[in-house]
């Protein structure tokens, strides 16, 4: 590490960089997520929620996720150079050397797999697995072809099943189904991050929008098509008998309230409706997930 820029590095300074490494953010929706995912299962189970499990799920997934996360800036330490959005994380500014960014990846690992285990084998098996896809497959792949998102959709998807997995301690149709939903879900929400980002994707060597031509009416059609079939997959736990009315109406409304975002993108093929996209799929799973759990019916 640069010395002189170690020693005018503050424990604030240093205490953010740890956050822009590990994306803490993101970290916390991944989170969010696989919560939703165990208060479903055990609302619908009729079972206490247990708090030891909730501690070591948040911690946990946490600590997995950040692992993944600092693992890919590792990956793409001097790609990251390349693009503005990324230019200012601690590998390429020299504000975390490269020995000090597998440590704490390394110990975000272990502990946050080991919490995992605490819960139940299959916990453990799937937080590790979502790490090795998305670091080993998905990062390296991006810049291959833009099946990458296909890809990396796998570990993305996996939180809420994990989430429900830790009360259920089985693979099955509910965590399945949870797993599925947002797993379509990620489709028309990165293409919406990779085309406001496409200049910078681009400048790294990523391209990830579904036309080969990028930005385009074809981009932006099978944006808002994945957007339309989303809105019959949300209601699957409707159509299962696994929640009530309130999913239908309100999963209704929100499904085409997302819908309407992504054809405005088609109408327009413009950056201010990608961004507005993207940021109502940053709203619209959590709001869909957490409907999920208050509108659940119970088991007979």
């Amino acid at each position: 590490m640069n010395t002189t820029l170690e020693e005018k590095m503050t424990w604030r300074d240093k205490l953010k960089s740890y956050l822009v490494f590990t994306k803490f953010r993101l970290s916390a929706l991944v989170v969010i997520s696989a919560l939703s995912g165990y208060l479903f299962v055990v609302f619908r189970d009729g079972a206490p929620v247990n708090s030891s499990i909730v501690w070591l799920l948040m911690v946990g997934g946490s600590l997995v996720t950040a692992a993944s996360n600092g693992s890919n800036q590792i990956w793409e330490k001097e790609i990251d150079i390349l693009m503005k959005r990324t230019q200012g994380r601690p590998l390429p500014q020299g504000k975390m050397s490269m020995r000090e960014a597998y440590i704490v990846v390394t110990v975000c690992l272990l502990v946050g797999t080991y919490l995992l285990y605490r819960i139940n084998i299959l916990s453990a098996i799937l937080g590790f697995a979502a790490y090795i896809s998305y670091v080993f497959i998905y990062t390296p792949m991006k810049r291959i072809s833009p099946w990458a998102v296909f890809v990396g959709a796998f570990p993305g998807a996996i939180p809420p099943m994990l989430g429900a997995i830790a009360h259920t301690n089985a693979f099955g149709m509910e965590p399945g189904v949870l797993f599925f939903i947002q797993f379509v879900w990620q489709f028309p929400h990165f293409w919406a991050i990779a085309w406001v980002s496409f200049d910078d994707y681009k400048a790294g060597g990523f391209s990830l929008l579904p036309s080969k031509f990028g930005k385009s009416k074809n981009s932006a059609y099978q944006i808002t098509m994945y957007s339309l079939f989303l809105i019959p997959f949300t209601l699957l736990p409707w159509v299962l008998g696994w929640a009530g009315t309130t999913t239908l109406v309100l999963g209704t409304i929100l499904g085409a309230w997302f819908f309407w975002y992504s054809y405005r993108l088609l109408l327009s093929c413009e950056d201010k409706d990608a961004r507005k996209l993207m940021f109502a799929s940053f709203f619209y799973l959590p709001l869909v997930q957490f409907l999920y759990v208050f509108d659940y019916l119970p088991k007979k």
